[in-house]
Parts: C-alpha cells; sequence; structure tokens
C-alpha cells in the first residue's frame, strides 16, 4: 500500500509559499505552473517545445507531469520521490505525476507540500515546470505570485476551457495575470484573433491581464529549435524568479462579479 503523506495538523499555521520558500532556498529558482487542456490532443508536443526551448536557453529542467490525461505517479513516488525521476537528456529530467497533487492536500486544501517535496529531488534543477489541470495547480499555487501558462487550439471547446482557468486562477488564487500557448498550424487564420478575443473577455470579465502569447504547431519537426516567441515567453517566465521568493497575497482575492459566457464563444465552431 502507498504511504500517503502526512497532512498538517489543523492547529498549526499554513504558509501558503513555505514550498516556495524552500525549492528557492536550494538550486531551483524558476517555477512555472502549466494548465493543462484535455481538449488539446497535442499536449506532448507542448512539453516537447518547452523543453526544448528551455535546454537552448541553458536551463536544467524538472518536467513534472501531474495532468489526468499524463502517466500515473508510480507507486514508489509515495516512498522515494527521486527514485521516479527519469533523466531524459544532460539538461531535462521528466517526473510522471498523475495524482501526487492531490495526495499532498492538508487540511486547509493546500497542496504546497508538493512543492517541498520537488526540491528534494531534483538536485541539478534549476526550473521546474508544474504540467497539471487547473484546479490542482490552484492548490499547489494558492495566492502565489506567479504567472500560469495556459495551452488553448484554435478549436471552441480548448479555447472555452482555458477562459474557464483564467476565472479559477482570479477568484482561487488571486492570479490574474496568464501567459498563452495557442496550439495551431502555422497557417492558421483564426489563431491570432482568438488570442485577442480572449484576452479581451480575461480583462473585461476578470480583471485578468494576458501577458504574452506564442503558438506551437502540433506538425512541427522535433528536430527544429523552438519558435523565438516561445522561447521569449519562457524567458520572461525565467525572470520571474529573479526577483524575492513569491508569497502570500496580504488580502482575499475578489471575487469578480458573475457574468454569462462571454458573446464571442458562439462566434467559434
Amino acid at each position: 500500500m502507498a504511504l500517503a503523506p502526512t497532512s498538517a495538523p489543523s492547529s498549526t499555521p499554513v504558509d501558503q509559499a513555505a514550498g516556495l520558500r524552500a525549492m528557492f532556498a536550494g538550486r531551483v529558482r524558476h517555477i512555472v505552473p502549466l494548465i493543462a487542456n484535455p481538449h488539446v490532443a497535442f499536449a506532448s508536443v507542448v512539453l516537447e517545445r518547452i523543453t526544448t526551448a528551455l535546454a537552448a536557453g541553458g536551463a536544467n529542467t524538472l518536467l513534472v507531469d501531474a495532468a489526468d490525461a499524463s502517466p500515473p505517479a508510480p507507486e514508489l513516488a509515495y516512498v522515494d520521490l527521486a527514485a521516479c525521476v527519469e533523466q531524459l537528456d544532460p539538461r531535462t529530467a521528466y517526473l510522471a505525476a498523475r495524482g501526487l497533487p492531490r495526495r499532498h492536500v492538508d487540511t486547509r486544501g493546500s497542496a504546497a507540500g508538493l512543492l517541498t517535496a520537488l526540491g528534494r529531488v531534483a538536485p541539478t534543477a534549476d526550473t521546474v515546470v508544474l504540467h497539471g489541470e487547473v484546479l490542482d495547480l490552484a492548490r499547489v499555487f494558492m495566492h502565489c505570485e506567479l504567472r500560469p501558462v495556459l495551452i488553448t487550439s484554435d478549436h471552441v471547446d480548448a479555447v472555452k476551457h482555458a477562459y474557464a482557468a483564467v476565472k479559477v486562477l482570479a477568484q482561487r488564487c488571486g492570479m490574474r495575470t496568464f501567459d498563452v500557448l495557442m496550439v495551431a498550424p502555422r497557417g492558421s487564420r483564426r489563431a491570432r484573433a482568438i488570442i485577442t478575443s480572449l484576452a479581451s473577455c480575461a480583462e473585461s470579465f476578470m480583471g485578468s491581464l494576458q501577458q504574452s502569447w506564442a503558438q506551437i504547431d502540433p506538425a512541427v519537426d522535433v528536430t527544429e529549435p523552438a519558435g523565438a516567441d516561445l522561447c521569449q515567453l519562457l524567458l520572461a517566465q525565467r525572470r520571474l524568479g529573479q526577483g524575492p521568493v513569491p508569497s502570500l497575497s496580504s488580502s482575499t482575492p475578489m471575487r469578480a462579479a458573475a457574468a454569462s459566457a462571454p458573446s464571442w464563444f458562439a462566434t467559434l465552431s
């Protein structure tokens, strides 16, 4: 039987940023929350392009793959997490982690303990990319000052899911900036228009700002260098880790007024 992590006693104050402090106290300096999207069929291409771009920029990356469609965490992960890390190449390590965020949820609903655990298992990594469902990552990064990266495509269900993620992140975490990865062919006529509409609706309905975006062609040759827009997005993400350690927001995140689905949903087909 797998051993579950011990939850914090209900009488003990919980610092949601403790896991981040533990990671930043060691070698890890950059954390990229990557929001999974079940309506984007090429998640593996996205992950490959991200790690390729990070490696080209000199990063040593631990990719933690915790989405619902990702491989499950091995049973050994609940006893010896370090033994489950697979080195893919000299600059990239991989951890199959489906289920891990929920196994680290404490009595207050925080899964920040996962970050503390990850900080111990990647001695050579300076960057951690945590790919997971928005509700799981909201528990991991409660009120922390990071900018999540959303994945979407030029199909209606994928865009709806990305917009819903913006709402969850704003309401539960107080995260009101985000980046977007648009998975679409280079010749897509809808990609830029969708990105513009998503940014506009996020600002109007949630008060959230889309900081930058990059496009990933799902048919890209794996030997091709990562695009300049993706490299720039990730460079900006890594610069977020060069300031003070992310901390708790001092105020409760404002809940946006309930609103019907933006009208632009009806224009997608």
